[in-house]
């Protein structure tokens, strides 16, 4: 069993989403004697944004042509990408900022969806290539989107990754939520119990 574990938010200590993933990877590796676990931390180390020269280096059919730069860029696409595949469970840090993902996220995101590797068009549509995993995706957010439709209409990041989830393959999507943390100490300790009790529940299920 591998996992790989993402956080994305640059808050180090104090991220209520580093918080939540380190207890759902424990909970996992406790139900999962054995079980591998890769940290990639997108804060200490975010990849480039998509640019021209980086595009280039992404899907250029002749990496001898590339710069030196471009060629770091490809080697550090390729090694994201070879460690999402990899992976039997992803858990996905994702702060809510500004109704999104935080933008070193995205960047990832943007590395590991590739046409031919992670999905493929056809005369159907889009097909996902990366099926058979699992994402559980531990998403904090100050406020309470989740309760009704006006503010669910609001939220751009749990739906986002559902949505590239799910086109890349992935089904398979538990989301373990912790909203409401700038409404106040009470209602951040019931959230975050909250949480902690559907992550008792994964461990369970991991098991399973």
């Amino acid at each position: 069993m591998k996992i790989l574990h993402i956080d994305s938010s640059p808050l180090g200590d104090a991220s209520a989403s580093r918080r939540l993933t380190a207890s759902i990877v424990e909970a996992l590796r406790r139900s999962t004697p054995g079980a591998e676990v890769s940290h990639r931390d997108l804060a200490a180390a975010p990849p480039a944004h998509l640019s021209g020269p980086v595009l280039q280096a992404m899907t250029s059919g002749q990496p001898e042509g590339l710069t030196e730069a471009q060629r770091q860029e490809r080697a550090l696409t390729d090694a994201l990408l070879a460690e999402f595949l990899a992976a039997d469970i992803v858990v996905i840090g994702a702060p809510m900022y500004n109704f999104s993902v935080p933008t070193q996220l995205k960047a990832w995101i943007d590395r590991i969806a590739q046409a031919g590797k992670t999905f493929r068009y056809t005369e159907s549509g889009p097909v996902g290539l990366a099926g058979g995993k699992r994402a559980v995706i531990a998403s904090s957010r100050g406020g309470v989107y989740a309760t009704d439709a006006a503010t669910q209409a609001l939220d751009h990041q749990e739906a986002y990754l559902r949505t590239v989830l799910g086109f890349l393959g992935i089904t398979d999507v538990t989301v373990v939520r912790a909203e409401g943390l700038a409404l106040g100490d009470a209602a951040r300790a019931d959230a975050f119990a909250r949480a902690e009790a559907q992550i008792g529940g994964l461990s369970l299920r991991a098991a399973a």
